[in-house]
């Protein structure tokens, strides 16, 4: 039984009845002792007349699937099976990370009718969002009290990466194109791989001259090439306790999330196969051999769910990993932070099994903030600040010279950079053949 404002109301006016009685030289206990067993009888008929929200069904549809940052529409469809109309409120229950927007709403539910309720998310965390149970809130006809019951129905919605660096894929795709030979430049880039044979035309250089092909032809004919295909791309997400700490408004776990998947886009459309592993202590999502048009929907669909957990990665675990998933030679890109304990005690003494056959880049998120706190002049406190904030770059920077000693490309930039820079480095690869 639930009571409403409204007897709250009727219980405020039955006390000031009795005062008024009392007042008045009327015998305020017996006046008190009839208003109150009015009160509860009125209440008792209306928990009597009111729907049983028991008898109420109810079935959830709608979205599966979004986006970050984008809405998602989920319906809540409610059938009256009981004897009785239901008039009340009904509430469509979300985890608070749902964002659920209108989940309170009025109902008025006739004897074997159903209404569709419609309620929007806006989820602000990625992962897959679980509805709670849906509340049910049956009123009498005086509306003083009512009935009320929850009955779970399960849905679940799963919050998909945003993928912000999406709009640096086409300028990435012009410049694949470019070295593909695709499109005219006015300097043409050599690939690594031959391609095939065509007449020579003024401009070409001497050096693409294929004499062979001259001998058995009346023209000059010169070699065309063209970037490595068929190349494999591992792209390793470090899960661990580097990727936990937040740059920005994120997690630095989601701007290498938005990295790795402009990387795989464009690796695909290369015709690169692309791989992927996300690892700490165990292994928490991996894909492997899908094709190209599957890349970029198999990676946001492992990542989705993934969270940085609070201990140190497993590094060996990592390496193992690798060198099983990797029989041909490889690029391997680790996103992590560039943690100093972390990588000079765990990462690099595990690195020289890799870099003997694969090619290694390590991408790492920079903090514009600490760049902001070394500027800092203006008292004590800020000096002592950018003192600690020249500690913690020098500290990067000295990671970033052990890894390169050892034959590991570093990639550092700030959230809004990591993502085009790592493509970028990815198509200075293929153009110089490194791959």
């Amino acid at each position: 039984m639930v009571l409403t404002r409204r007897a709250g109301l009727a219980g405020v006016a039955a006390l000031v009845a009795v005062l008024l009685a009392g007042l008045a030289g009327l015998p305020a206990g017996w006046v008190a002792l009839a208003l109150t067993a009015l009160l509860v009888a009125l209440v008792a008929v209306d928990v009597v007349l009111a729907g049983s929200p028991r008898r109420v069904r109810a079935v959830r549809g709608g979205e599966t699937s979004v986006r970050l940052g984008e809405p998602a529409r989920t319906t809540l469809l409610l059938t009256n099976t009981g004897r009785r109309p239901v008039r009340g409120w009904v509430r469509d229950a979300w985890i608070p990370s749902a964002g659920a927007v209108d989940g309170v709403k009025r109902l008025d539910l006739p004897v074997r009718q159903r209404r569709l309720l419609t309620t929007t998310l806006h989820p602000t965390r990625r992962g897959d969002r679980h509805a709670g149970p849906v509340v049910v809130r049956c009123l009498g006809p005086l509306r003083l009290a009512g009935r009320q019951a929850a009955q779970p129905a399960p849905w679940t919605v799963r919050v998909l990466p945003p993928f912000t660096s999406r709009k640096h894929l086409p300028g990435r795709l012009a410049r694949l194109r470019e070295l593909d030979g695709r499109s005219v430049v006015l300097q043409r880039g050599q690939g690594t791989e031959f391609d095939s044979l065509r007449e020579y035309v003024p401009g070409d250089d001497v050096r693409s001259i294929d004499w062979r092909g001259t001998a058995r032809s009346a023209t000059v004919v010169v070699r065309t090439w063209r970037p490595e295909r068929d190349r494999h791309v591992l792209v390793v997400l470090d899960s661990g306790r580097t990727s936990a700490g937040r740059v920005g408004d994120q997690p630095r776990l989601d701007h290498l999330m938005d990295a790795a998947l402009l990387l795989a886009a464009l690796a695909a459309r290369a015709g690169d196969r692309v791989d992927l592993l996300v690892v700490d202590r165990t292994v928490r999502a991996s894909v492997a051999r899908v094709s190209a048009a599957d890349v970029l929907p198999a990676f946001v669909q492992a990542m989705a769910d993934v969270e940085p957990l609070l201990a140190e990665t497993d590094h060996r675990l990592l390496v193992t990993e690798v060198l099983t998933r990797t029989s041909q030679r490889s690029l391997v890109v680790l996103l992590t932070g560039l943690d100093r304990v972390a990588l000079a005690e765990g990462l690099v003494p595990q690195l020289g099994l890799v870099l003997r056959k694969h090619t290694v880049v390590v991408g790492a998120v920079s903090d514009p903030a600490v760049d902001v706190l070394a500027a800092g002049r203006e008292d004590a406190a800020a000096v002592y600040a950018a003192a600690a904030a020249e500690v913690d770059r020098s500290a990067r920077a000295e990671t970033a010279r052990t890894l390169r000693q050892r034959g590991v490309q570093v990639v550092e930039a700030p959230p809004d950079r990591i993502a085009p820079d790592l493509a970028d480095h990815y198509l200075a690869l293929k153009k110089t053949g490194r791959l």
